[in-house]
Formats: C-alpha cells, structure tokens, sequence
C-alpha cells in the first residue's frame, strides 16, 4: 500500500494515499482495532450535518472565510447523500466521548474541501481548510457528539414509526379478521374462560399501539440540541448566537422540528434522553417477545399442540424431519428482541457512566441507539410481510379445544354457586367430559340445582354456557343479563 504522511501534534503518522482522513483517524485505526465494525450510517450523517450547519452558520457570523466555507458545504452535502462514505472507519469501540470520529468527519470535509479549492490529497503545499481551525470551528466534541446521538435517532425515526405502525394496522385487521372466533382463553397456561381470537389479537394490536406512543414521547425529548456548549457547556469558542443559530440552520438542514437547550450543561452531561429513548425501544421488544411467544404457542403442533391458528411456511424447519415446518420468523423477532434488550442495558450502563461535565461513554451509547433502530425496523419490517400477513385461523381446532374446556362452567357462578362449580369441573376432568354434557346428566338426576335449592334447566344451562355470549363479558345465567 502506497502512504502519504500527516502530523497531528504527537507527531507523524502513515495514512494511506489514498484516505481523505488524516492523522488522528489513523491514529484510531491503529489503536482501536476492537469488533472490525463501522459507524453507522445515521451516526456519519448527523456529525457531518453539524459541520455543514457549522460552516454556514460560523460564515454569516463573519467568522469564517466565505471561500472555505462554501467549501466545506460543499463537501458535507456530497457526503450526507453518500460520497466517500467508505472514509469513515473508527470502530464504535473507540476514544471516549467520540474524538475520534469527531475527527474522522473533520479530516474527510477538510481533505474534500481543499481538493474542492484545487488541492490533491497528496499536495505538499499548505491547504486552506484546517480539520480543527475551520470544520470544527465553535465545536467541540463534547457537544457535537450529543447532538449527533439525537439527530441520528430523529434520521430514521419516520421509518421505525412507520415499521411499527404496519405492524399495528396488521394486527388490528387480523383482530377483525378473527373475531368470529371462539376459543378458550388461557392463564397460567391453564385452560380459562373463554376469549375470541381477534379479541387476543386486539390486546396485542393496542400494546404496540401504546409502545409507539412511548417511542414519540421519548424521541421528542431529543429534539433539544446541546451544540454550542463547546468543551464543558460554557460555549468557550463560540460566538453567543451560535447555538441559537445552529438549532435553525440545523432544524432546515435535516428536516426535523429541533429545540433550543434551556441548559448546554445539563445537554453535555446527562445522558437521560437517550437513556430514554433505549428504554422505550426495550418496552416493544418486550411487547414483541411476548407476542412472538403467543404465536408461538397457538401455532404449536400442529397435530399435538395448540393448533389454533397457522404462521405462513416459508422455509423447512429440518435438516432430518420431512415435511417439518417451524415457526421461524416469530423465533427471528425473539432473538432480534432480545439483542435489542441488551442494547438497551449497555446503553443504561453507559449513561449512567458519566462524569462531571461530560459522558464519556457516548460513542456506545449512539453505536447502541442505531442498532437498536437498525434492528428493530429490519426485523418487524421481516415479521410483518413473512409472517403476520399470512397468518390464518384455525376455528374448528380452537372450538375442539373449547368443547373440552371445563372452566365455562364459571358463567354459572352466579347460578349454582362457585362451590358446586369446582364440583362439576372436577368430574368433568376426571370423566372427560363436556361440561354441558355432565350438566345434562346431573339435571336428569336430580342432582344440580341454582344456588337457593331451585331446580335449573338445561335450557337454562345452555343459555349460560353460550361461548360467544362468554366472550362479551356481564353477569352470566338466565337472568343475567349476557
């Protein structure tokens, strides 16, 4: 590989001819060879928006030449839709607080804008634009790393509501879909009173629909921009309009409604607002756990399980079993939901982490917020379109198991009273029988009556155990009212 050399202040380094960055990314090269991983892209396109909305804003102040500025705009906007987007590579474990992909982003817009003044990369005469005296002008990595945590989640935050609000509107149609069908509800994983189908997948459908609520509450609280603190929240550097400035510029710039910080120092310290945003991504995968789970099981079988409803066959399920069909992209949300739940304490940890006037931890703590996004969009985007979509219903299976289930005899609590109920459930387990069936037997003997001593129907009975009417909840019995 052929080399070119650059200083920083520890002296000379080896960069590669043909790298737009410079020393100090080379230094993180050498030193932080830990996972082999990249930023991600939301991470590269918030930090090189800030040097974009920076030299804009440092050139109106009068504070920077007119000429690189406009060059350094230049170089941002073809790197914000792509261009030289191989040019950063600091891995996520790196320098704490982000100094070296502060630099990173410094030394690529500098290297572009200089070749865009007529400058090579390999140029031995002094090049106009400086990494540190021009794109990082009234910055610091104190306060462009926290600002790139929140404009990096606010980039893909219109494609994770989007993936999720899919995922509800399925959910609801499949509610719909299935709310015909009666079947026996379950707790403790014991047979229970009975439910509907879509009303399960009502539950379902409304959980999701309050995670996302908590992902719009939370991601607001990242609309307020820390940048103009410089090192510590004092604003040293800068000029006393820049952070007011830089919230406008930088709010036109990526399209998002942006909010002054009421404190830069609270901004640069605490960790809070990502810290919350995590957590409610943690919430849906939660949610999502729990639902992958339930399908899971009401899939399960087909012949010696549950049964009650069908996930879609994409793929075989053995490499020894024929014809073995397994539940595969409910197993993919489970692992992806869980990778997102360790995310999610990293990130706690991380934030918890800092120190006086500065989290160190941020470079894992935005690496974490993006897979975390990354990985949530991919995997309900998958579960959605494979899997959700084509799920059927299975009514006869669910209304076998409902036949047998023992427990509808609690829609005559109010009849014949709890005691004389546990009663019947027990001989109808011990028998293998449905329950209208042992009612029938016991009325022809004489031996079942309503609570008081009267004598009770099978008419009676029957209008009791109606499953449907079950489902609509009330008080149960011939007088009570559905």
């Amino acid at each position: 590989m052929e080399y070119r050399i650059e200083k920083d202040s520890l002296g000379e380094v080896q960069v590669p001819a043909n790298a737009y960055y410079a020393a100090q990314t080379q230094r993180a090269v050498i030193n932080f060879p830990v996972s082999g991983m990249k930023p991600y892209r939301a991470y590269v396109w918030s930090m090189i928006a800030i040097k974009r909305a920076a030299a804009e804003v440092n050139a109106d102040l009068g504070l920077l030449d007119k000429k690189l500025a406009d060059a350094i705009i230049q170089a941002a906007d073809e790197c914000m839709n792509g261009a030289l987007a191989d040019q950063w590579v600091v891995d996520p474990f790196q320098a704490g607080a982000g100094t070296s992909h502060n630099m990173n982003t410094n030394e690529v817009l500098a290297a572009r804008a200089n070749e865009i003044l007529g400058y090579a990369l390999t140029s031995k005469d002094k090049k106009p634009v400086n990494p540190n005296d021009h794109v990082n002008m009234a910055q610091s990595t104190n306060d462009t790393t926290p600002t790139a945590i929140r404009l990096g989640v606010l980039w893909r935050l219109g494609e994770l509501q989007a993936s999720v609000k899919g995922l509800v509107d399925v959910l609801w149609a499949k509610a719909k879909e299935f709310d015909p069908v009666v079947k026996s509800g379950r707790t403790h994983l014991q047979d229970a009173v009975p439910v509907r189908l879509g009303q399960e997948f009502s539950g379902y459908a409304k959980a999701v629909e309050r995670d996302l609520q908590r992902i719009n509450r939370a991601a607001d609280m990242l609309r307020r921009m820390p940048i103009g603190g410089t090192a510590a929240g004092t604003g040293l550097n800068a000029h006393t309009d820049y952070h007011k400035r830089m919230v406008v510029t930088l709010s036109r710039l990526v399209g998002q409604e942006l909010h002054n910080s009421d404190n830069l120092f609270e901004g640069m310290q605490s960790m809070a607002d990502a810290a919350d945003f995590s957590a409610s991504l943690r919430t849906l995968a939660i949610t999502l756990t729990r639902i992958a789970n339930d399908l899971r099981l009401l899939s399960s079988g087909p012949t010696t399980g549950f049964d009650e409803i069908r996930l879609p066959p994409v793929q075989p399920g053995s490499s020894i079993m024929p014809g073995k069909v397994n539940p595969v992209l409910a197993e993919m949300l489970n692992m992806a939901m869980f990778h997102i739940q360790g995310c999610d304490l990293t990130v706690s940890l991380a934030a918890q982490a800092g120190q006086l006037e500065l989290n160190v931890m941020m470079p894992i703590i935005t690496h974490n917020l993006n897979e975390m996004v990354h990985v949530m969009i991919g995997s309900i985007n998958a579960f959605v379109s494979k899997c959700l979509v084509g799920i059927v219903a299975q009514p006869e299976k669910a209304k076998g198991w409902l036949a047998k289930n023992a427990i509808i005899v609690t829609a005559l609590n109010p009849v014949i009273g709890y005691q004389a109920g546990a009663e019947l459930v027990k001989e109808a387990m011990k028998r293998n029988m449905a329950m209208r069936d042992l009612a029938a037997e016991r009325i022809a003997a004489g031996k079942l009556s309503k609570s008081d001593g009267s004598p009770i129907t099978l008419e009676e009975v029957d209008a009791a155990l109606d499953v449907y009417k079950l489902t609509e909840g009330g008080l149960g019995g011939p007088a009570g009212g559905g």
